[in-house]
């Protein structure tokens, strides 16, 4: 039997600890390398913040698994037992840019089901956080659940590097007509946060990775959001995916409107 007080109570101890050792390097150099192209960097400090967590993890719930961005966890097959699923900094290239916009993100699911969601946005030391049945945090403040949003008076987030698809049918170019505003952050956490907390009413991205969402997917469930792929699809937290998140009443217009293949 887990016991999640425990289990939550650790994260957010480390989650701060990381976040001191995050603004500790800012007047350090970076080494920073790329990854599947120039533009998806990693750095040293990812690097060294995932290795922060697992050694925590690994130390003190040596049962659970861990499945991080850069590589150092366990090799996760299967989504049995507890499992984290960390981002150490979602939004490098803001990281390195801006030292701002940026989070850390973990998930921690148990047999395939979110226990425990955090978004840690390390420069303001703000964290939203759930537990699953017990609603979603911002800090020390319950969020409210969210309400049904019309499209015409919506704003989305999603990067215009969507919009760049030789396509001509690319339902995102008729989406940006059609609604309010358009924004893009740069961190698949913080656009999670966003539609969490209603700044946003709807994130979209056509690819992500479990560690972009998984903490995030946690935390707007509890809010009574809805996390799916485009088509309106479970996700599958072990596989990259588009991804769409966003208020209810929003998403079934955007899934059957924009996405779904009939």
């Amino acid at each position: 039997m887990v016991n999640w007080t425990n289990v939550d109570m650790a994260a957010k101890k480390w989650l701060k600890e990381a976040g001191r050792n995050i603004i500790g390097s800012f007047k350090t150099a970076l080494k920073i390398d790329t990854k599947a192209d120039a533009n998806d960097l990693v750095t040293n400090i990812d690097k060294e913040i995932e290795q922060f967590f697992i050694s925590h993890i690994q130390e003190t719930f040596p049962s659970h698994k861990i499945l991080g961005e850069e590589g150092f966890g366990d090799e996760v097959k299967n989504m049995d037992g507890v499992i984290w699923i960390i981002d150490p900094i979602d939004g490098t290239m803001n990281f390195v840019h801006q030292q701002r916009n940026f989070f850390i993100s973990i998930g921690i699911f148990e047999n395939g089901v979110g226990k425990l969601g955090y978004l840690y946005d390390v420069v303001h030391n703000e964290l939203y956080y759930a537990k699953s049945g017990e609603g979603a945090y911002w800090d020390d403040m319950k969020l409210p659940l969210l309400e049904s949003a019309q499209l015409s008076e919506a704003v989305i987030g999603f990067s215009a590097t969507w919009l760049t698809s030789d396509n001509p049918k690319n339902s995102l170019l008729s989406l940006v007509k059609d609604v309010r505003g358009t924004r893009s952050y740069g961190s698949a956490a913080l656009e999670f946060a966003y539609v969490a907390t209603g700044r946003l009413d709807a994130y979209i991205s056509m690819q992500l990775s479990p560690w972009d969402f998984a903490g995030g997917k946690i935390i707007i469930e509890e809010v009574g959001g809805i996390v799916t792929n485009v088509n309106g699809e479970p996700l599958n937290l072990l596989e990259k995916s588009p991804v769409l998140v966003s208020k209810p009443g929003l998403h079934e217009t955007l899934v059957n409107e924009y996405f779904r293949v009939n």
